[in-house]
């Protein structure tokens, strides 16, 4: 049977979610409660990648277990032995087949900038001292939902069949004195979010023009493109799956 973990985490701690060989990651840890608490060595398979430092308010990985389990009650044991940064938010049963990357419809992203120096934003956000054009941005961030090619935003050495992805919504908001970013598509590629982020920023202090923006995304060249924001203000909010893969 396979079950569906939806899952919470802060990475300010970790090196991402993939498991690695000589660092701390959140499948490891994850991996290693979930075997403790089923008695059985079991692996999981996450929604996505994050990298380090990069938090997640909800992502899904999927698990395999023989025996039929009890949600809530399995639940209760993983959040009593997992730390504090990463929380089970609940547990479904789905199809056999349902696979928590692969069946993803759409995923979406916050990007979070703070002007005032505040200590308790340390590893939240990303703190900036000059204020930033919010309408240019906002016009700029619109035209993004016209273009399906984003390799302009991808990291150079990533192995993609395609760079194509379809960005249903990308808008600044403004809260108090935050500034977040709002974006969603079908896909993402590595390091796209905190370079759309960084471009917009530049455009937000007029060193570059909405004109520019459409020249990069045209170019296909990560050169051409803004600086990567820092992993710290990044935010994985949401994935979202046909409900037809579950079951309860």
């Amino acid at each position: 049977m396979r079950y569906f973990l939806e899952l919470s985490y802060n990475g300010t701690l970790y090196h991402g979610w993939q498991r690695q060989p000589n660092a701390i990651s959140v499948q490891e840890v994850l991996e290693d409660s979930l075997s403790t608490v089923l008695r059985i060595k079991t692996e999981v398979v996450g929604a996505g990648r994050t990298d380090t430092g990069v938090h997640a308010k909800q992502i899904m990985a999927h698990f395999d277990h023989d025996q039929m389990l009890e949600p809530n009650q399995l639940k209760y044991k993983l959040n009593s032995i997992l730390p504090l940064e990463i929380a089970i938010k609940n547990i479904h049963l789905v199809k056999d087949d349902a696979h928590a990357r692969f069946n993803a419809v759409s995923r979406s992203y916050e990007y979070h900038i703070t002007f005032r120096k505040d200590p308790f934003q340390i590893n939240k956000s990303y703190y900036l001292k000059k204020p930033l054009d919010l309408e240019l941005m906002n016009k700029a961030a619109k035209l993004l939902l016209n273009y399906t090619n984003f390799k302009c935003f991808s990291k150079s050495k990533t192995d993609v069949k395609t760079y194509n992805c379809t960005i249903t919504e990308a808008v600044w908001i403004k809260d108090n004195d935050q500034l977040i970013f709002v974006i969603s598509a079908n896909r993402f590629l590595r390091n796209m979010v905190r370079a759309i982020v960084g471009t917009l920023i530049e455009i937000g202090e007029h060193k570059l023009d909405i004109e520019d923006l459409v020249t990069i995304i045209k170019s296909q060249d990560r050169s051409q493109a803004g600086y990567s924001v820092p992993a710290h203000g990044l935010y994985l909010t949401a994935v979202h799956y046909p409900k037809t893969i579950y079951i309860s």
